[in-house]
């Protein structure tokens, strides 16, 4: 079983709803055969920022950040980590790549996820993988491949 629970700090339109975001995430986690816990927090650009600049010493907001949790051994609640997710950043990414916002909200949700599994793109191999990963994912959902080049008006 996936729990999750959405923390809404954004005055951003077009919002998924907790249901969607856990719908989102099962898909993402179907293959773990465990129980988990994911924490995701929508925020507008200057929390965003801020926690960009604390963590990862980048300037301005970002569309997803992911935090892991890595528990001490004796400790054995289910919690993976936290997703910061910047409602206005994903609003106008989606708009300028001319994508449906609500599958350009699927994609963070997922890449997010998969990052909090270990999954990363910094070098091109590492890329290549956690692509495919979310493209087949997200084909599961019924949403088109967001490295595409041709994107879909709506």
């Amino acid at each position: 079983m996936i729990y999750t629970e959405v923390q809404y700090a954004s005055t951003a339109e077009e919002i998924p709803d907790q249901e969607q975001f856990k719908t989102w995430l099962e898909a993402a986690l179907a293959d773990r055969g465990r129980d988990v816990e994911v924490v995701i927090r929508i925020v507008d650009e200057p929390e965003s920022a801020e926690l960009n600049q604390q963590f990862r010493q980048k300037t301005g907001p970002t569309n997803v950040l992911s935090f892991p949790v890595q528990l001490p051994e004796p400790v054995t609640i289910d919690l993976i980590g936290d997703l910061v997710i910047c409602g206005p950043v994903v609003l106008a990414e989606a708009k300028q790549q001319n994508k449906r916002c609500h599958d350009h909200w699927a994609h963070l949700v997922i890449h997010g996820v998969l990052h909090l599994l270990g999954y990363d793109h910094v070098e091109d191999a590492q890329a290549e993988l956690m692509e495919a990963q979310e493209i087949f994912i997200l084909k599961q959902l019924n949403i088109n491949n967001p490295y595409d080049e041709i994107l879909d008006d709506e």
